[in-house]
């Protein structure tokens, strides 16, 4: 009889046969040696680990503060820390960082698999599949580096032996590395995940779209016309073949981010996260927290609504939030873990163009009752999941009645997108069992949290972290990407129609009748004329809010600087030109300690 070893893997199931044994056969080594390569077994084993290593960096609490704060998106929640990547004042080579070391590791593990496995016993083209899973893996880290850091460190053989020293090669020389790696990497790849592939690891499409971001990086960075025009063409070869490669839109832009659909057809690669405690990536119910591979994701926006929900809430008299009364809500899996980290950029700008706007409501999300972006992406409305009896003459209670809140019935708390009078306790003169805190009261204790990735799945170990997968690439992206290539190439009404079909999607909604959505198409429709490299960065942000992507967007599009100093204003006063590439991590100029100094990035 036969044992099946099964590793769960970030975007990968892999199923290895092995003998006639009845339990799990496990073999870990400290370290990789060239022969563990020369067996079928030994390649799957070092792609299944560096699928692995993607897990430690997305959706945790490091990774995706470094990949959002610091933008026009987000500020500091009332818990962000010491907040050096939300403001830039502090941040420096000892406070950032978290994927330099594994992306290093994981290109010398991958190096190995492409060095050593082209002999491996296999039919050709499964061989082939296995080494171009291997070369997208490594094209996926140094684009990711490069992006970051600028000039890296270039490796492509196998290292067995540890140096103490290093040296930074060019960024172009890192760039034609990434272009040949997934040039050849979507040539061998299937059009669809296969065995031992599964779930949502790299296929043609995959590698095609990151080449197409990569073309559109480095067009940007040295404003070179073949390469948004090589994007462009990339983007729309592999929407005319979604059929042939099993990918397409949702009718409705919020079943994008239903749990049922996480491997659906609009996900296109994702980093896998399990339940099964026996993986060893938590203990279910431990209340994990950060430092570990797990998806934390969830929890990073979401306010402390059992401490700030008090039914007698009031206005102070400077017009500020101030919470009070026995609160309307309790901790649940529904509405999340509270963390309170990061939080929609809605401050208002105190100087300059932008004063009394802030860049949420007024810029993002700005059509909110066609764009049905902004009702998907963010919870607005809590219902109470508590019963609490508020007396008339409580303190602070302003209604002069007394009530009892009925759970799953009552709202405890409505975050509505436009000013209510007589907020936080009265809509006009009307009585409010629960709050009603309008954009003027938000503030870093309170303000919409991000849904889109919510895990209810829990049940009662709602502190645990989330067992739905990262999902770091979606078939929308593909459209936008395409847009901003089609746009420098100077291709202006290509870029709108592929907006369109982004937008025109958001316009549409389940409890529309078909005349209401068509109208609201219509109206979502833009022309070449609207097309500007801000639109597009808005768009992104509708679109793609809290998705990983924010930090790289603006530093692609040379956008960072401008758009934090005209909408961040506690990032503003620090932001500098230099900020456009991040700092060496301290550890990695420590340990070189032969030859020529590993240098540091300009500015830090």
């Amino acid at each position: 009889m036969k044992s099946i070893k099964i590793l769960i893997t970030a975007g990968l199931i892999v199923s290895l046969s092995s003998g006639c044994e009845k339990v799990l056969e496990e073999h870990p080594q400290s370290q990789i040696v060239p022969s563990y390569f020369n067996s079928p077994s030994g390649v799957l084993g070092g792609i299944a680990g560096v699928y692995n290593d993607i897990r430690s960096q997305w959706g945790t609490e490091g990774f995706t503060v470094e990949m959002q704060a610091g933008t026009d998106e987000f500020i500091q929640g009332v818990n962000a820390g010491t907040g050096n990547a939300y403001t830039y004042n502090g941040l420096n080579s000892s406070n950032f960082g978290s994927a330099w070391g594994i992306a290093f590791q994981d290109i010398n593990t991958l190096n190995g698999v492409l060095q050593y496995g082209q002999t491996i016993e296999l039919p050709e083209t499964t061989r082939k599949q296995y080494l171009a899973q291997a070369k997208f893996l490594r094209a996926f880290w140094y684009f990711y580096l490069v992006q970051t850091w600028g000039d890296v460190p270039l490796h492509t053989e196998f290292i067995t032996v540890a140096s103490q020293a290093a040296s930074r090669q060019p960024a172009a020389e890192v760039y034609e590395l990434i272009i040949k790696d997934l040039t050849e990497a979507a040539a061998d790849l299937p059009n669809q995940p296969t065995a031992p592939f599964l779930g949502k690891a790299a296929t043609k499409p995959v590698a095609q779209f990151l080449l197409a971001k990569v073309y559109l990086t480095r067009g940007w960075l040295n404003n070179t016309a073949a390469d948004f025009t090589q994007a462009a063409k990339i983007c729309d070869e592999i929407i005319a073949s979604k059929s042939a490669y099993g990918l397409d839109l949702w009718q409705d832009y919020g079943d994008a981010f239903v749990p049922a659909n996480d491997y659906g057809k609009e996900t296109m690669f994702v980093s896998d996260h399990v339940l099964d405690p026996k993986y060893g990536y938590y203990s279910v119910g431990g209340a994990a927290g950060g430092g570990a591979a797990q998806n934390l994701t969830p929890w990073f926006t979401n306010w402390n609504y059992p401490n700030n929900s008090g039914i007698n809430s009031f206005k102070n008299a400077s017009g500020g939030f101030v919470n009070n009364g026995t609160s309307g809500m309790i901790r649940d899996s529904y509405y999340g873990r509270p963390y309170v980290r990061m939080r929609p950029n809605s401050d208002k700008q105190a100087t300059g163009t932008r004063a009394g706007k802030n860049y949420f409501l007024d810029q993002a999300f700005t059509n909110r009752d066609v764009d049905s972006r902004f009702a998907n992406s963010f919870y607005t409305v809590y219902i109470s999941n508590t019963a609490v009896t508020n007396s008339a003459t409580a303190a602070n209670n302003s209604r002069g009645i007394g009530y009892t809140t009925v759970p799953g019935a009552d709202t405890a708390v409505w975050l509505p997108d436009y000013e209510v009078p007589g907020a936080p306790q009265f809509v006009g003169s009307r009585p409010f069992k629960g709050i009603v805190v309008p954009p003027s009261l938000w503030n870093n204790s309170i303000y919409p949290a991000l849904k889109k990735y919510m895990d209810p799945s829990r049940g009662a170990n709602f502190n645990d972290p989330s067992t739905r997968p990262c999902v770091l690439y979606r078939f929308a992206d593909v459209y936008l990407t395409g847009a901003e290539a089609h746009f420098k190439a100077g291709e202006a009404s290509q870029a709108a129609a592929m907006i369109n079909v982004l937008r025109q999607r958001a316009a549409f909604r389940k409890t529309n009748t078909s005349a209401q959505n068509a109208a609201a198409a219509a109206a979502m429709t833009i022309t070449s004329a609207d097309v500007t490299l801000d639109f597009i960065l808005d768009e992104r942000s509708r679109e793609f809010f809290g998705e990983w992507q924010r930090w790289h967007d603006l530093v692609r599009t040379r956008s960072l600087v401008r758009r934090v100093q005209e909408w961040n204003k506690e990032a503003a006063p620090y932001i500098k030109d230099f900020h456009m590439l991040r700092p060496i991590p301290q550890s990695q100029i420590d340990r070189v300690v032969e030859g020529p100094k590993f240098p540091q990035n300009t500015g830090y």
